[in-house]
């Protein structure tokens, strides 16, 4: 019917009344069914684009290493079928060679009207004049072969996008949950960095900051290859101000590996010199007797969880290059570990950097490894950022302006937008915050007097983890409420 339900709806009406004057009622009553049926189909396959236009939507979702592309087939305003694939990226390539690709694909051996008048991608080839000229010879005739700006084509490209987008999601999940292609991968992993076994415990950290304020760091730990969210940790950096990668990798991996040793000392393993010779005299009796009872009891909380920083990784990933992992890897010989791996995995090229190497390693672009080793990083920058963000907005709904009377919202605003920051305002002067729109000197000194009363107020941090800690059960808050501390997986830097 090409799209032209309408007319065809029309003559089998003509039909059945034409049998009903001829008093052929059953032939009546098919084609009355036939029309409620034909009626109902139409309503699931509704049109989509006007004037019964012939078209192929291509969609392309795409990260650093895989690309899914997706296609909607309009034939007579509606759509009439639907594929798609997911392929590997190879090389660095741009949208636009994707989308010629895909093209090459759908059409290399097509002909005649199994080629549209018209093809909407979301990037033009380069150059986009030979892609055109090859499209006409397959179809006989000429090609649009264009972007979408406007109007429902560009609807129903966002919807050909979000298909896109979900079945490369679902191609991840489902390559990542496959118990073979894991394994594979953390012995690629193991194989590219000259590891003695595969690194069943990954630990990797990422640093999140906005123009130096805020500063935190998040690690995530994956086991087997699978995520292990009950172990994530989130850190503030607290050792210095402003903003520095590099020191706040050292620092945060000195506190997580500090903590560890401190573990690991009270379970007997970790002994040196004069202490181990009293271990072997009987002085560390307890753990001589019942090894595995002392360590159960050290390595666990009270109620049976592991304790935060009890199990050493085989293998730690910093989301960085060179300078990042040496930072690492510094901290780890200052405290005197030397068991551990590192490797840092750098974004733009995904190249992967070990300690003291001038060159990274390059793992193929269809390597496991490399894809484990990203979803491991982009997990990591993700909850890092989903809590610097969770900082910064708690920062900005309970800000020292809302104590100033007569401050609306509007003029706070206008503050903010004025001097860039709370920070910038509060070292601002009298007469600066009188240029602000709407500040009159009088206001300006009422502000000056609530921001040099109020500093900026600071979360606990545990100075041996750097880890944020919540407060106890049962203490009051600034404004004499109760404040509860949240759930044990809230306090442990669990997300939730």
């Amino acid at each position: 019917m090409t799209g032209r339900t309408n007319t065809y709806i029309r003559r089998l009406e003509k039909q059945m009344s034409e049998a009903a004057e001829a008093m052929e009622y059953e032939r009546a009553a098919r084609l009355r069914d036939d029309i409620e049926a034909l009626k109902k189909a139409m309503e699931k396959n509704a049109v989509v684009l006007a004037d019964a236009t012939d078209a192929d939507l291509i969609a392309v979702a795409e990260d650093e290493l895989e690309a899914a592309v997706q296609i909607f087939h309009v034939r007579g305003g509606r759509v009439r079928g639907q594929r798609g694939w997911v392929t590997d990226k190879v090389e660095e390539i741009t949208t636009g060679a994707l989308v010629e690709h895909a093209l090459q694909q759908l059409y290399g051996e097509e002909s005649g009207d199994a080629v549209p008048k018209e093809v909407l991608v979301p990037a033009l080839p380069d150059p986009v004049e030979p892609v055109q000229e090859w499209l006409a010879g397959r179809r006989g005739s000429g090609v649009s072969l264009r972007v979408p700006q406007r109007g429902d084509k560009k609807a129903l490209m966002e919807t050909v996008q979000r298909n896109a987008q979900q079945a490369l999601v679902l191609h991840k999940t489902k390559r990542a949950s496959d118990l073979t292609t894991r394994s594979r991968a953390l012995e690629e992993i193991a194989d590219a960095l000259d590891l003695d076994s595969a690194p069943l415990r990954v630990e990797c950290y990422d640093i999140s900051h906005l123009q130096g304020d805020d500063v935190v760091a998040s690690m995530v730990v994956f086991e087997d290859g699978l995520a292990r969210k009950s172990e994530y940790r989130r850190f503030q950096i607290k050792g210095f101000a402003g903003q520095d990668d590099v020191r706040s990798m050292h620092e945060v991996i000195t506190r997580r590996f500090r903590r560890y040793l401190a573990e690991k000392e009270k379970t007997g393993e970790w002994m040196d010199g004069e202490e181990a010779e009293n271990g072997a005299n009987g002085e560390h009796a307890e753990h001589a007797e019942s090894p595995l009872a002392g360590a159960a009891n050290t390595l666990t909380e009270d109620d049976g969880r592991p304790k935060k920083f009890a199990y050493p990784p085989q293998l730690v990933v910093v989301d960085g290059g060179a300078p990042q992992v040496a930072a690492a890897r510094r901290a780890l010989d200052d405290l005197g570990i030397d068991d551990i791996a590192v490797c840092g995995l750098a974004k733009r090229l995904e190249e992967v950097w070990l300690p003291g190497d001038d060159d990274p390693v390059v793992l193929p672009r269809t390597s496991e490894g490399l894809y484990l080793l990203q979803r491991i990083r982009d997990e990591a920058h993700r909850f890092a950022i989903t809590y610097q963000r969770t900082k910064r907005s708690k920062r900005f709904r309970s800000s020292p302006l809302d104590d100033v009377p007569g401050l609306g919202d509007t003029r706070k605003q206008a503050l903010l937008k004025h001097f860039g920051s709370l920070k910038k305002l509060r070292s601002a002067t009298i007469d600066q915050i009188c240029e602000v729109p709407g500040i009159g000197r009088k206001t300006a000194e009422t502000i000056a007097a609530a921001l040099a009363q109020a500093a900026p107020a600071a979360p606990a941090v545990n100075t041996a983890t750097g880890e944020i800690m919540e407060e106890e059960p049962g203490t009051m808050g600034s404004s004499g409420e109760h404040v509860s501390t949240g759930a044990p997986d809230e306090r442990r830097g669990q997300e939730t």
